[in-house]
């Protein structure tokens, strides 16, 4: 698979996953194992009104759980971080628990940073830069796609600059992961298939990033046979839990994939696009994907061509640049299929921003681990003419 004689690598995946219908009753026994008493919930402001999601969790800590916060919004932000990090410490708790996607868990690991070093959550910006392990967080996701609960990653909303910062660091993984599908059948269509697609985001990327390993590459490819399998299953019968159970495993593998061999242009469109125009996170991965696979197609066909394998796409007998090219427009159909829309003007992401964005992509930590070296905002603009 194109490995060399002189691969190494480190790979790295210290939370403790917790599977099965109905798991989110071992809540307790994981807070008594981590040797924590006071709980808070950090979960979303749609969640909390919509679903009784936050009253079951209550219900099941009980004494544990010292209060909740329920403000995060999608692509949570600086103010919500730092307000969040004071309720915490107001209410005196030693532990947080995450309910929702990414925004509530990424919140969640950025609550911690602060509610431990203090400061305004801009002040810990960057890569393993933290001097001391943070807060203890159980994460349990209520969408199948992110996988944050597997990562070492947060990314917060600057509304300043409309930029996104990232907070990347091995003291910030969640302790737990707790995967209920029974969570999730609660799924909006359209967030069960934006999320479904930001995990095959994950797992294309990590494949055919720079920094690939074997053990991610393994984990990568399962996650998209089981995405291709599952995610129709859960859009058109939001009640059957195996399928909702392998998406989440699926996100989780894809999450765990990519933390290791990181991502690549796709996501540092999306980070971009989803700041300054709150774009959410999947879809705006969703629509690039396609559009950056023919971009990298000279560099990256190989591993194109095994995610088009784990993706039910044969291209035995192909040129690459046909190859990738089927394998691209097999993704956007599915996406399409799914019910999202496939273009950013569909989205309201304005023409004219195009070259303003592809000025702010580039200076995306995650263009690093593309697999074509990406060194112009020119380079980028024509594939953001293509997404449009």
């Amino acid at each position: 698979m194109g490995y060399d004689t002189d691969l190494s690598f480190l790979h790295y995946a210290p939370v403790r996953i917790v599977y099965g219908a109905g798991s989110l009753s071992e809540l307790p026994s994981e807070l008594g194992n981590l040797g924590c008493e006071r709980a808070m919930i950090v979960t979303d402001k749609d969640l909390a009104a919509r679903t009784d999601l936050v009253e079951r969790v209550k219900k099941v800590l009980g004494r544990r759980c010292a209060g909740v916060y329920a403000e995060v919004q999608p692509d949570s932000s600086v103010q919500i971080v730092d307000t969040g990090a004071a309720k915490a410490k107001e209410l005196g708790v030693d532990v947080l628990v995450s309910l929702g996607g990414g925004s509530s868990i990424d919140s969640a690991k950025a609550i911690a940073i602060v509610h431990t070093l203090g400061g305004s959550i801009r002040d810990h910006q960057g890569f393993q830069g933290l001097t001391a392990p943070t807060t203890p967080h159980v994460a349990i996701p209520t969408t199948a796609g992110t996988g944050s609960e597997a990562t070492r990653y947060a990314l917060i909303r600057d509304e300043d600059s409309r930029q996104k910062l990232l907070f990347g660091d091995f003291h910030i993984f969640p302790r737990v992961g707790i995967l209920d599908p029974k969570l999730t059948t609660g799924m909006p269509h359209i967030i069960t298939a934006g999320t479904g697609m930001d995990a095959l985001t994950h797992g294309i990327e990590g494949l055919h990033s720079a920094q690939r390993e074997p053990i991610a590459d393994a984990l990568a490819l399962h996650a998209i046979r089981l995405i291709r399998k599952h995610l129709p299953v859960a859009i058109k019968t939001p009640n059957d839990l195996l399928a909702r159970g392998m998406m989440l495993l699926a996100a989780n593998m894809a999450g765990t994939a990519f933390d290791n061999a990181q991502v690549g242009l796709v996501h540092a469109i999306a980070h971009t696009v989803g700041a300054r125009h709150h774009v959410h996170h999947g879809l705006a991965n969703s629509i690039a994907l396609p559009h950056v696979m023919r971009f990298n197609g000279d560099a990256a066909a190989e591993w194109y061509r095994l995610a088009g394998d784990a993706f039910d796409v044969p291209t035995q007998g192909m040129s690459d640049e046909a190859a990738v090219d089927k394998i691209a427009s097999a993704i956007e159909a599915f996406a399409a299929e799914c019910g999202l829309p496939v273009r950013y003007r569909d989205v309201k992401v304005p023409e004219s921003d195009l070259e303003a964005i592809a000025e702010v992509t580039l200076t995306d930590g995650a263009i690093v681990y593309n697999p074509k070296p990406v060194t112009d905002p020119a380079e980028i603009l024509p594939v953001l003419r293509a997404c449009y």
